[in-house]
């Protein structure tokens, strides 16, 4: 190889040395800008901190507006509950005025013991039979003195008393079914009581007093006992006088 062969070959490894160095300058400050914009923009930690960030900015706004709705919600849920509330009192009421109208409508109540005259039925087959055993029966007279219609049924209450009231016999009820009745102002009803009649002078009760409780009342009636005396079954099982009944 002649000398100047040589000097071209090393000139040409010298523009290639050359020229890489150049491009791996050109790369190195290429990297180094690249570094550069990372490095004024945010760290790739920090870029996630600003995705957190913007997440959580985002939820903020999410839950702001939640926040929002859940501000109202609660007063949402206050006013549904009120209406809730309004609602069941309007069906309550409702169901009051409803039940109230149709009292109204009907204009009837129950029969008070301050609306109700009682007496004992003393004519004709009224009368008890005395020697009939516990096959007789004496009735008491319901009357409505009121100015009002009302409803009256069900059992009476009917405790006998002695004259001294030291000795009471309250009445035991027959097994009987009833109904309402309506009263008109003036009408009356009455119900039985079965009695177990004697002339025996042992063994004997002999009341002075019949005290009426009207059905579902607790006031009652006081009238005198206008018959003979009854066998003493205070403490029987299944004694032969015992009250029936209104109707």
């Amino acid at each position: 190889m002649s000398s100047s062969t040589t000097v071209r070959t090393a000139r040409r490894r010298r523009t290639l040395r050359m020229a890489a160095a150049a491009l791996t300058a050109a790369a190195g400050l290429t990297l180094t800008a690249c570094s550069g914009s990372d490095a004024t923009g945010v760290r790739p930690a920090d870029h996630t901190d600003t995705e957190a960030s913007a997440e959580s900015s985002g939820a903020g706004s999410s839950t702001g507006a939640q926040g929002s709705d859940a501000q109202a919600g609660p007063g949402a849920k206050a006013d549904s509950k009120a209406d809730s509330k309004a609602g069941a009192a309007a069906k309550q009421s409702g169901s009051g005025d409803a039940a109230n109208g149709a009292g109204a409508g009907s204009g009837v109540q129950r029969c008070h013991t301050s609306g109700l005259k009682a007496s004992f039925a003393t004519g004709g087959d009224a009368v008890p039979d005395p020697n009939a055993g516990g096959s007789t029966t004496t009735s008491i007279v319901l009357t409505n003195k009121g100015s009002s219609t009302c409803k009256i049924g069900g059992f009476p209450g009917v405790d006998l008393k002695s004259e001294n009231g030291g000795e009471r016999w309250s009445l035991a009820r027959s097994s009987k079914k009833f109904s309402s009745i309506t009263l008109k102002p003036g009408d009356s009803t009455d119900f039985t009581i079965n009695l177990a009649l004697t002339k025996e002078e042992k063994g004997f009760y002999q009341p002075a007093f019949a005290v009426v409780t009207p059905p579902n009342e607790t006031t009652a009636l006081t009238l005198k006992w206008p018959w003979g005396t009854l066998v003493d079954q205070r403490s029987a099982t299944h004694p032969a006088t015992f009250v029936n009944p209104i109707g």
